[in-house]
């Protein structure tokens, strides 16, 4: 007897503890859905090194299923400038909404990407389904493909005076201008700035210049005052941009295979009297500001090479975090493309567009190699967090 009773006790205090284990609340945890996510991309590509074979996009961002993509260690390069990315995003004008194309963003949205990202520096994110969405961009064709082009930072050398050879001028921008601002052969060929004191420095290469206009940045040192400093982006004239090789595909009496702007100076070293045809064929112009420390872009932080990037901030604002499928190439032909986050940091007069950004390079002689093997096709995608309801139904 005192044997059944002993087995109905244990029998009833099982059962006492299975019901409370199964109606006790535990506090709520987040579930961790582990994804393999590869770090590469391997896709058709044709020989224009677009994406073969892909679908028609019907928006300016469509949303892409995370299980698709790949994504990169948060590396403490990776780091810093996220860290940077927060400064750049307190200075942007986003507020409670902002519209990209068919996308609508805030601050505290782009701020709550950064800081996810952030948690998870050092290693390969594998949760980032549960926090993130991934909007692609449509490109420059609506099928998704989008120009990867580089910059980077020039060093030359100036004068403060001028000279026979030290002759072409680096103007600041001039804040007291009233109305239209001239265009490139008004300030160069008809002096329309010279004797305002906006003088910076003088070059003795026009085309030396040029290039750091389109760059909006570069280091100089004056070989009279052996002073090196940085000439930083501070505005332009407000003259559309026109790229400089059209003016050699119009010109069927001017043979240029290479039309990188490596190619074009090389040529116009070896036939300076086009020279000034060439640059005012563009009437934009850029003027500099001098600083010292390192180079930034117009988000006022330093920019890191292969992160940074010059975008069009009515697609991809600064302050906001990019996905990108870069192309990796070889002997100047893409292999296959490599996930990497890019964060817009700086804005350029040639970067218009949902299709078309470019990736700082670097400084001096090694930037601009790298810069000018950079011009293939790859993809973007904007990260955005999930809505409320949607975070609350994986935890």
């Amino acid at each position: 007897m005192n044997k059944i009773k002993s087995i109905i006790t244990v029998a009833l205090l099982l059962v006492s503890g299975i019901f409370l284990f199964n109606f006790s609340v535990p506090e709520p945890t987040a579930v961790a859905v582990c994804l393999e996510l590869p770090t590469e991309l391997h896709a058709p590509i044709d020989r224009d090194g677009k994406f073969a074979d892909a679908e028609k996009l019907g928006k300016v961002f469509s949303q892409s299923p995370w299980e698709a993509l790949g994504f990169p260690v948060i590396t403490d390069e990776v780091k810093l400038a996220l860290q940077h990315q927060l400064r750049v995003l307190e200075s942007s004008p986003i507020g409670d909404g902002r519209k990209l194309g068919n996308l609508e963003v805030s601050y505290g949205q782009l701020k709550e990407v950064i800081e996810i990202l952030l948690q998870r520096s050092g290693t390969q994110p594998n949760d980032l389904n549960q926090y993130l969405e991934a909007w692609q961009s449509w490109g420059d064709d609506r099928l998704g493909d989008v120009y990867f082009t580089g910059y980077f930072t020039p060093s030359l050398k100036v004068k403060k005076t001028k000279d026979s050879k030290f002759k072409y001028p680096i103007y600041a921008f001039p804040e007291d201008w009233e109305g239209p601002m001239p265009s490139r052969k008004q300030i160069d060929a008809e002096g329309a700035l010279s004797g305002l004191g906006l003088e910076l420095g003088y070059a003795a290469n026009p085309v030396d210049v040029y290039i750091m206009h389109l760059q909006g940045s570069g280091t100089v040192e004056f070989v009279d005052t052996k002073e090196r400093m940085l000439f930083r982006y501070a505005g332009e004239n407000g003259h559309r941009y026109r790229n400089i090789q059209r003016f050699f595909r119009n010109r069927d009496d001017l043979a240029l295979s290479n039309l990188s702007t490596e190619g074009i100076s090389r040529f116009l070293t070896r036939h300076p009297e086009l020279t000034d045809s060439v640059l005012f064929y563009n009437p934009s112009y850029t003027f500099f500001t001098p600083k010292k420390g390192l180079a930034k872009g117009a988000g006022e932080v330093p920019l890191l090479e292969t992160i940074s990037i010059a975008a069009d901030p009515r697609y991809f604002p600064m302050g906001s975090v990019v996905l990108a499928a870069m192309p990796v190439f070889h002997n100047g032909k893409i292999t296959h493309h490599q996930y990497q986050i890019l964060l817009p940091q700086d804005v350029g007069g040639a970067i218009k567009g949902a299709g078309h950004v470019d990736v700082y390079c670097g400084n001096g002689e090694l930037g601009r190699k790298r810069a000018a093997s950079l011009h293939h096709y790859g993809r973007l995608w904007v990260l955005m967090p999930k809505k409320n309801e949607q975070v609350a139904m994986v935890e």
